[in-house]
């Protein structure tokens, strides 16, 4: 309430066209036609301060102002700078593939998470593990192979297919993202429940589905 009182106090005091008639014959001063861009931006921006300052209600210190003016300006330009951060990890994440342009198999999946979890690195070890899962899952047709695939949508798919298992399936996704797109380092514990999940879903079966008996026949 301050801020705006000040504002418009500094705009009160001189009129919208005495302000531009002011403002042409400032900057058409010779000492101005030699500055850049940059220097008469700065350069207003100090004018525009000051002029704020000197119009500062009563009892009102100027600093306050300026103060909360810089505040909220910084304030608002960290909360765009983080908004286009998290746009720009939540479309990476929607649209890179799980599997990669490399195709592997199931085992060579494997074999490379084994490898990578015995130099401890985990982050590596879990996104493999993953992706001998989905490799898995389509060889055995329980899920359709898709090319460029998300780990997201490979849980919706096989958790759809494999209902009882769909809540671990979130879980490991969720660790998936965490490695490979929250930087987190990875864990001993995540590559064992990952490896577990693998282990499980070798043997998992799609659940059936029952039809009811059709009621026609003959009368």
């Amino acid at each position: 309430m301050i801020v705006a009182t000040a504002v418009a106090a500094a705009f009160d005091d001189i009129g919208r066209e005495d302000a531009r008639r002011r403002a042409v014959e400032e900057l058409i001063k010779p000492e101005y036609q030699q500055e850049s861009l940059l220097e008469r931006v700065i350069r207003l921006i100090r004018e525009f301060f000051d002029q704020l300052l000197g119009n500062a209600p009563g009892g009102v210190p100027g600093g306050v102002i300026a103060l909360v003016i810089v505040v909220v300006i910084v304030g608002s330009l960290i909360a765009l700078v983080a908004w286009q951060g998290r746009r720009a990890t939540r479309g990476r994440r929607a649209g890179e593939a799980l599997l990669g342009a490399v195709e592997r198999t199931a085992d060579e999946h494997r074999a490379e998470a084994e490898r990578l979890a015995a130099e401890s690195r985990w982050a590596e070890a879990i996104r493999e593990r993953l992706r001998a899962v989905a490799r898995d899952l389509e060889h055995r047709a329980i899920v359709t192979p898709q090319p460029g695939r998300t780990a997201d949508e490979l849980a919706e798919a096989a958790g759809r297919e494999l209902p009882a298992h769909a809540a671990r399936l979130a879980s490991a996704v969720r660790l998936f993202d965490e490695v490979t797109y929250g930087a987190a380092p990875g864990t001993a514990e995540g590559y064992q429940e990952m490896t577990a999940l693998d282990e499980t879903l070798r043997t998992a079966r799609p659940a059936l589905t029952v039809t009811s008996p059709s009621r026609g026949g003959a009368r």
